[in-house]
């Protein structure tokens, strides 16, 4: 990992526009880690795939070939025991892809970030030397997640649940970013506050 550039982490609220935040960092000449991207790309590996077969049967997978995210979620979400074990083999794998994309980062790079929704769950938080809250109604970000994701109110709900709380995250973090929907200001607030990191 390089050490001498600084590391961001960015969190906050399901739907609250944490990738978009990423995606501005990563225009002004930061290096992204998506946890979400990188998940994908874990649980695509036949030995996952095989071992989330043998926890919860040939249905985790779908017509595809492909893991079941929903029905894993459906499962997770519902029993704690079963999150914990997910999580066991999953985030070290992502981990692993998260410090390759560190290491490979270009000279030119003047920060890094991870884009992690359990960044403080999974202990990414530690890593880093600034934390970004994105900030945003609940909603808001309900009817994000109903147009993008096909989720409802329940689902959102049940899934923060599971997570440490909003105000714990942003009372932990070190800048918080409003997303209200103008995507210009978001990207002003986000250039601003990348800037502060930075001196």
């Amino acid at each position: 990992m390089k050490n001498d550039l600084p590391i961001i982490g960015v969190t906050g609220g399901i739907g609250s526009g944490k990738s978009l935040v990423s995606k501005f960092l990563e225009e002004n000449g930061c290096v992204v880690s998506d946890a979400d991207a990188h998940t994908k790309i874990v649980l695509a590996r036949d030995e996952v795939q095989e071992q989330l077969i043998d926890w919860w049967g040939d249905e985790v997978v779908d017509s595809n070939g492909n893991i079941d995210r929903g029905y894993v979620a459906a499962i997770v979400f519902s029993d704690a025991k079963a999150r914990t074990e997910l999580e066991s083999l999953i985030h070290p794998l992502v981990r692993e892809l998260q410090e390759k994309a560190f290491d490979s980062a270009p000279k030119e790079t003047i920060a890094l970030v991870i884009d992690a929704p359990l960044l403080m769950e999974s202990g990414l938080d530690k890593q880093c030397d600034s934390i970004i809250f994105v900030d945003c109604s609940f909603e808001t970000r309900l009817k994000r997640v109903i147009d993008t994701r096909g989720w409802n109110e329940e689902q959102l709900r049940n899934r923060e649940a599971a997570q440490i709380g909003l105000d714990t995250k942003r009372s932990s973090a070190d800048h918080i970013i409003i997303n209200d929907g103008e995507i210009a200001f978001l990207e002003q607030q986000t250039k601003s506050v990348l800037s502060l990191i930075r001196n």
